[in-house]
């Protein structure tokens, strides 16, 4: 880095403190925040992170590679950060969350981005020591939805095991994102997404079986259902199983959407039926 460049960064690191100080400006963006897992949306998410904070990403297996601006650690280095979001499938959580359990240091934030909220929040109260916050969080996005940027974007924010303090600056840190926080209950989160993520993933599934293709004809409906499948089929199929495995009321919604088709398909034959 160049003389000049250095001493503007200097200066710029002072300047933002002093503000900080002064309760005029927040600096969460000199965190250190770490990244579990650098599938496709934790590479996405350590990406967006990377915007405004040092960012730390672990994977497992070294095949991954991570976006600019993010550095490549250890588990050992991982451990180190302030807050860690944990980016891997909802089936591979518990496993995760075991494996990192006895590791955690007292004081550090962790941070589940899961698509449904029970289940992990359970697993979080159940097997971190009581020493060790966590935070429930949905973004409501992805690297399709997100790829022109995640302002406006929904995240949705389920206090988990928090103080006061804690809550605030960290809903504080997605708003800087220009997110959309939504509090509510994992509860409330899992129902009402059953009727929105999960069915959008399930009709998006069933409508790829089809093998539908585009059409000159074909109606801005018709676009927006190619359009359905296109970003539910680029997820991985294991968040397909785990959105309608982990969500306790998924079952429901696949019940009422077989119960709806099968009063259509009764209306369509009593019509042709003269009824």
């Amino acid at each position: 880095m160049k003389k000049g460049a250095l001493y503007t960064k200097i200066q710029t690191r002072l300047s933002c403190r002093h503000l900080a100080a002064c309760g005029i400006i927040h600096y969460y963006w000199l965190m250190k925040i770490g990244v579990y897992g650098l599938g496709r949306f934790g590479y996405f998410w350590s990406k967006v992170l990377a915007e405004q904070h040092t960012v730390l990403a672990y994977n497992r297996s070294q095949d991954k590679s991570a976006p600019e601006k993010v550095s490549r650690c250890s588990l050992e280095e991982l451990l180190t950060c302030e807050a860690i979001f944990i980016c891997v499938s909802i089936s591979a959580f518990k496993n995760v969350l075991e494996s990192l359990a006895s590791k955690i240091r007292p004081g550090t934030l962790i941070i589940d981005t899961c698509s449904v909220k029970t289940y992990p929040v359970a697993l979080m109260s159940e097997i971190l020591a009581p020493d060790v916050q966590f935070l429930a969080t949905h973004p409501m996005f992805g690297p399709d939805s997100g790829k022109n940027g995640t302002a406006g974007l929904p995240l949705v924010f389920s206090s988990g095991r928090l103080d006061q303090d804690t809550r605030n600056k960290w809903l504080s840190f997605f708003r800087e994102f220009k997110l959309d926080v939504i509090e509510m209950t994992p509860e409330e989160h899992d129902r009402e997404a059953a009727f929105t993520q999960g069915i959008t993933h399930f009709v998006g599934r069933v409508l790829d079986k089809l093998h539908l293709e585009k059409s000159r004809i074909g109606t801005v409906g018709y676009r927006n259902l190619l359009e359905i499948v296109e970003q539910t089929c680029n997820d991985p199929l294991q968040l397909f199983f785990d959105l309608q495995r982990y969500n306790p009321f998924t079952h429901d919604m696949r019940m009422q959407l077989k119960n709806s088709i099968e009063q259509t398909m009764d209306l369509l034959s009593q019509a042709d039926s003269g009824e």
